[in-house]
């Protein structure tokens, strides 16, 4: 039960990151892109010719969701970003980012790999 909410209120805090991308100008180009065996990126969008890989991670507890960004998921996200490029065929500037959704505040960090 409890894996389900937290599935819920993870799909609900991904739709508030999607607007506030929208909302900043990012076109999404997709969501929830699976590289097999490498991981999962959230959001991949476009805004101003650079191609943003964007993991988000919310929760709704008393702990900060910054936390749950490990090495070890920067790492799978950066490896799954090259993965998309190579597949696309793209050679172009990205950035990879991270929302951090805190009781319904959005923070955006653009570049996190620096």
């Amino acid at each position: 039960m409890r894996n389900e909410l937290n599935k819920v209120i993870g799909n609900q805090n991904e739709e508030l990151a999607l607007s506030f991308l929208e909302a900043e100008g990012f076109r999404i180009i997709e969501r929830n892109y699976y590289a097999r065996k490498l991981g999962e990126i959230d959001i991949i969008a476009m805004q101003d010719g650079v191609l943003h890989f964007i993991e988000v991670k919310s929760a709704e507890a008393d702990f900060d969701p910054i936390y749950n960004f490990t090495p070890t998921k920067l790492r799978k996200v950066i490896n799954s970003a090259q993965y998309y490029m190579k597949v696309k065929n793209l050679d172009m500037v990205f950035s990879i980012d991270l929302i951090v959704i805190r009781w319904g505040d959005i923070e955006f960090l653009e570049n996190v790999t620096l």
